[in-house]
């Protein structure tokens, strides 16, 4: 990426690159059963199935996580906009920690048969 900046920024402009850390990126397929059993839990507790959203976030452990131990990772998350995570006022509604604890669960069962929705 910064070679490409600095390859096409025009004359006037001055780039400067300052790397803060070495993570890899992350992104889990959509067609793996850890997927599947994620997607067939969200179905059971919310009655609909997730939009994979493809968000952005720092977590560079996760990558190392499937070349160590060869599996993928899942990242369900349960929170709204409007929490406000990292803020000053970040909040979590009981509801959806809640519905939260119930997905999990009815991931591992889907998971266990191998990720099809019933």
């Amino acid at each position: 990426m910064k070679d490409y900046f600095e390859k096409n920024a025009p004359d006037y402009v001055t780039v400067k690159v300052t790397p803060l850390h070495g993570g890899q990126a992350y992104g889990c397929p959509v067609d793996v059963p850890e997927y599947k059993a994620a997607e067939a839990a969200y179905l059971d507790t919310y009655g609909k199935l997730p939009i994979p959203m493809r968000s952005g976030g720092s977590i560079p452990i996760i990558a190392r996580f499937e070349e160590v131990l060869g599996i993928k990772a899942i990242l369900m998350g349960f929170g709204l906009g409007e929490d406000a995570i990292h803020s000053p006022n970040e909040n979590y509604r009981l509801d959806h920690f809640y519905k939260g604890i119930e997905t999990i669960i009815a991931f591992y069962q889907h998971y266990a048969k191998g990720g099809e929705i019933a």
